[in-house]
């Protein structure tokens, strides 16, 4: 070095600070002041201290603030990234392609969604007969200047006359329910407020739909979620006139969901308690004006998914003394389970969910984690495979009982959502419609491995990257997992990840326990006291792409939502060493409060409730991201992102998480916070705001990992 000029020392210095090659270090960052408030609660005669409460009041001035800095410190962070223009402008080519959703039949007519690239919300057309030339029926992007109403639930009435639509605005989970003439395109008065989670389920001339109680105002958004009604609403009629069907108040955070028989012979009423499977049942004869709602299932142990009826039977997919799951038939007269008829015994395969059309069951089937499609016949025929494109995920078949040729998707992590067209009497496929990307998918290659978790459980995981990848202990990657819930992670095209890919990136899925991959058992391996089997996974995960030599710590990026979020913060915490960079999205941070707000309480199946006992307390307590930070520790790169708009994890979580992370960090690494404007939890937001979240994520990711773009 000291044969180097000054004039050329300087250059290379200047060329450095210009090509990102160092990122920022932490003591450039001056984080907001978060002043340290001296709230404490008593858990079973322990008192655990919440110095950021003040950080729950959303509309309060001091919080306004307090995220007005962050926001700012971030984009200026990130502004200082000379190549971010550069990911947006890519990543906004990659997203330019037209695509769209397998069309539905609804009598005459058939119903899809398309958008032709950068279209903020995906337009819904219509194709009034096989052969016509599709129209524009319903286009979101109208009914917002910043394209941040999303069309939410759809339902079309058996008659083929009236469309219900719900709209969610600026990402809540709140809807507004209208009703749309077929035939004219135009929209009657019809206007139902306070839906949620809910869709529209056809009788006669109306719907029965669920309703909550409308919140105090300024508590929109944090405000607890409960007491659910079901009600008829009579197309025509303003909403002060619909008629309760329903309601639970013995137990006001029951879950309750209505469902019509596509014959609208039966009223299906769904009990849930949280965000659970499980399932009491009620159903009631509508061809029978007497007729009361009655009990089939009464407790809540088990899953009852209703897929149709044969006459006075009703068809039901259960994990009922069948973890995998198997299908089964009910006589509402005769509801105990000695009389039930099973149609389709449990497999070897997990049966994810099934569908009836004319006299065949077909049923998509998980098997290790990739989809597989079986279909049974209710006569005593043999069951046979509809046969996929390759190894993938199955979008599920359109179209109603009666209907022959019927809509698939299927997609991989390589191969772009593509549509297929099926004949359910010959078994066989054509491919309908693939979108024209620009992404080379052939210069790519997925591979499944399997490894060792921490108590020796075989866990699967998905890897992608270019071919002939050098295993070299050097290849930025990107880990992601969510583990819980029942929900399974399964190969898709994601265009976000492309830029990734492109550089060289390797993408790991991993498929937790606390899924539902494998069936009941896999997801109670990772729910309430055995949680932490979902952490040491993750770890697992982290720790094989390090030993395979496919990364190392610095180049290892980890990411996950919601549930992932609370996965990424507790592995954050646990093993800090363990990546470089890390992006808890959305994520459940406070476990000890996360019931108070909005649905949460629905979670308390999964995790439990530390208000419940001690047990449930100290297991929540061990590994909640918020309480397991320690002062001193220095923690990866790490971009925290959530949405002022988001009511179902309330963004008070990634709130008090990102401000304790920075009272607590020590090193170098930058901890900052996203807070993103006009959106929920994820569902609805506008391509432009996934362009850009995307471009920052990258930039944060790139920079941080020491690399070039």
């Amino acid at each position: 070095m000291g044969n180097l000029t000054a004039n050329f020392f300087f250059i290379l210095i200047v060329f450095l600070l210009i090509s990102g090659c160092k990122p920022d270090s932490q003591v450039d960052i001056k984080y907001p002041e978060a002043h340290r408030g001296t709230v404490a609660d008593q858990y079973f005669g322990k008192s655990v201290e919440d110095p950021y409460r003040w950080l729950e009041y959303e509309n309060d001035t001091e919080v306004k603030k307090w995220i007005e800095s962050e926001n700012t410190i971030t984009q200026e962070y990130l502004g200082k990234i000379a190549y971010r223009p550069q990911i947006a402008e890519r990543l906004k080519t990659l997203w330019n392609y037209a695509r769209q959703s397998a069309p539905n039949k609804e009598g005459n007519n058939y119903f899809f969604y398309k958008n032709d690239g950068l279209q903020n919300q995906s337009v819904l057309y219509i194709q009034r007969g096989e052969t016509a030339k599709p129209e524009v029926f319903l286009n979101p992007n109208t009914l917002s200047p910043d394209g941040t109403t999303a069309i939410a639930a759809t339902s079309v009435s058996k008659d083929g006359k009236w469309f219900a639509y719900g709209l969610s605005k600026a990402g809540s989970d709140w809807n507004e329910f209208y009703v749309r003439d077929i035939a004219t395109g135009k929209d009657n008065a019809d206007k139902l407020e306070w839906v949620k989670f809910s869709g529209a389920a056809w009788w006669e001339n109306g719907f029965f739909y669920t309703r909550y109680p409308e919140p105090k105002k300024g508590a929109t958004l944090s405000a607890s979620n409960t007491n659910p009604k079901i009600y008829y609403h009579k197309i025509g009629n303003p909403q002060s006139k619909d008629s309760l069907v329903f309601e639970y108040p013995s137990d006001p955070l029951i879950g309750i969901g209505a469902s019509t028989s596509e014959d609208e012979s039966y009223l299906i009423i769904e009990l849930t308690k949280g965000a659970s499977d499980n399932s009491a049942v009620y159903v009631k004869n509508l061809k029978k004006k007497e007729a009361k709602l009655q009990p089939i299932v009464t407790n809540y142990d088990n899953a009852y998914n209703f897929i149709g009826n044969e006459g006075e039977n009703l068809i039901f997919v259960t994990d009922k003394s069948a973890p995998k799951r198997k299908v089964v038939m009910i006589n509402p007269s005769k509801p105990d389970e000695k009389s039930w008829k099973v149609l389709i015994p449990e497999q070897e395969a997990t049966i994810q969910s099934a569908k009836l059309l004319g006299n065949k069951i077909f049923c998509t089937m998980m098997v290790d984690a990739k989809h597989q499609v079986k279909v049974f016949s209710l006569k005593s025929d043999a069951p046979y495979d509809l046969v996929l494109p390759n190894i993938g995920s199955f979008g599920g078949l359109t179209g109603n009982r009666e209907d022959t040729l019927v809509y698939y998707t299927f997609t991989s992590f390589t191969q772009p959502t593509s549509i297929y067209k099926y004949n359910v009497i010959t078994n066989t496929s054509s491919l309908y419609r693939k979108p024209d990307t620009k992404f080379a998918g052939s210069e790519y290659e997925t591979k499944q491995i399997f490894f060792n978790s921490k108590d020796g459980t075989k866990i699967p995981m998905f890897i992608t990257h270019k071919k002939g990848v050098h295993l070299n202990g050097n290849n930025p990657t990107y880990l992601y997992g969510y583990g819980g819930f029942n929900i399974s992670i399964l190969p898709s095209f994601a265009t976000h990840m492309l830029p990734f890919l492109e550089k060289g990136g390797v993408y790991a899925v991993v498929n937790l326990r606390g899924g539902g991959e494998y069936g009941e058992e896999w997801h109670a391996a990772g729910m309430r006291d055995k949680k932490q089997n979902v952490f040491d996974d993750f770890i697992g995960a982290a720790e094989y792409l390090i030993k395979e030599k496919y990364t190392s710590s610095p180049k290892l990026c980890i990411s996950g939502r919601s549930n992932g979020g609370l996965l990424v913060g507790a592995c954050m915490a646990q093993r800090p060493e363990l990546y470089g960079v890390a992006l808890p999205a959305v994520g459940v941070m406070d476990m000890l409060r996360f019931h108070r707000f909005t649905i949460g309480h629905a979670w308390t199946v999964e995790y439990g409730c530390a208000d419940s006992s001690v047990k449930q307390f100290e297991t929540i307590y061990k590994y909640s991201p918020l309480h397991n930070l320690k002062k001193g520790t220095s923690y990866p790169a790490t971009m925290v992102i959530t949405a002022d708009h988001d009511d179902r994890v309330v963004p008070a979580h990634s709130y008090k998480f990102a401000a304790n992370l920075q009272h607590s960090h020590k090193g170098e690494n930058p901890v900052l916070i996203r807070i993103e404007t006009s959106a929920g939890h994820g569902s609805g937001k506008s391509t432009t705001k996934q362009i850009e979240e995307w471009a920052d994520v990258w930039a944060f990711v790139f920079h941080n990992m020491g690399l070039k773009y």
